[in-house]
């Protein structure tokens, strides 16, 4: 049975709003916790098709939340085009070799990697409660990028807008490889029962407005008009954190069907400038949720009034922090639901 944020998702406004949180699923909550202290390392879970969708329903279990966000990670598509991948404790994701020093045509692609994360997904849909929305994702290309040009996570993605700038060509070619690439992904998570799926864009704010331009509105647009093609009913949320003022170009010009916003957003502005009717999702600030009190409760009314009268799905402006206590989320679902 369809849920209400699908709806929502497709532009039906309704006086109930849905809710779902980036990285709902992770170290904030003591029963991932002690399932990761189980499992080991952090690729081994993703790839437990038992463990990883254990892990996607949990926030489900404990909050009641509206969707649920596959539990994974945006780096699974360079993973499957052949770069290695690990991730280190303290130190985050490290792909290798490079793309600063090698290139695709060396990599030996494993598309089968991804079998294990469409079995979560089935898994899930197996398992969620009538009316729970399974939302999948990928990294978006320009982002994925950075970490496969870098070899992992930077400041502000200096070497990779260099490579953008110096060699246009040779980026193209890599944006080219990705987006393909996420297309083959994102339809398999939707043929496996995804019904709803989001692409991030974590590092679009890096980027000057032309690269903007060239780097995240072009390839989403591509992403989205093929996903379109295969499957037209399956709503798209596009994520570009860090836009700004840009949002508005994107949101005209890549199709998606929804867009979230972060934190950095005046919602009033966002509601102002954005198409009519079009769903959008966001912006609590991670750290007020963090914080908590009465200021939380302040802000979430404020965001839920600034849209009462479009379609809006109530998230974050990024992923949850590990060390937000958890009566603070429960707060915030309890004021959003009233």
């Amino acid at each position: 049975m369809p849920g209400f944020l699908l709806d929502t998702l497709k532009g039906k406004r309704s006086d109930k709003v849905p809710m779902w949180l980036m990285r709902q699923a992770g170290r904030y909550l003591p029963e991932y916790r002690a399932l990761r202290a189980e499992k080991g390392g952090f690729l081994d879970l993703v790839y437990d098709s038992d463990a990883a969708a254990e892990v996607t329903l949990q926030p489900i279990d404990r909050f009641g939340f509206d969707g649920a966000i596959l539990f994974s990670d945006i780096l699974i598509v360079p993973h499957a085009m052949g770069q290695g991948l690990e991730f280190l404790a303290g130190e985050g994701p490290k792909l290798s070799p490079r793309l600063l020093d090698a290139d695709l045509e060396g990599f030996t692609p494993h598309p089968e990697r991804y079998e294990a994360v469409y079995e979560t997904v089935r898994k899930c849909v197996a398992r969620l409660p009538d009316g729970v929305t399974m939302l999948g994702f990928a990294g978006s290309p320009w982002t994925v990028a950075t970490y496969m040009v870098n070899g992992e996570g930077s400041r502000d993605q200096h070497d990779t807008r260099a490579l953008a700038y110096r060699d246009r060509g040779r980026f193209q070619a890599i944006i080219d490889a990705i987006t393909a690439e996420t297309v083959t992904y994102l339809r398999g998570q939707i043929d496996a029962g995804a019904e709803a799926v989001q692409l991030f864009d974590s590092w679009a704010g890096s980027l000057a407005p032309d690269e903007f331009e060239r780097w995240v509105v072009a390839p989403n647009a591509r992403i989205v008009s093929e996903l379109k093609q295969s499957h037209p009913e399956t709503p798209i949320i596009g994520f570009p954190k860090g836009a700004g003022a840009k949002l508005v170009d994107y949101a005209r010009e890549t199709g998606v069907d929804a867009i979230g916003m972060d934190e950095t957003l005046d919602p009033v502005w966002v509601n102002e400038n954005l198409p009519d009717g079009m769903p959008v999702q966001g912006n609590l600030d991670p750290l007020l949720l963090l914080a908590g009190g009465e200021p939380l409760t302040e802000r979430i009314r404020f965001i839920l009034d600034t849209f009462a009268d479009r379609p809006h799905v109530f998230n974050l402006g990024h992923g949850i922090g590990q060390h937000t206590p958890i009566e603070n989320v429960e707060r915030l679902v309890a004021t959003v639901r009233g």
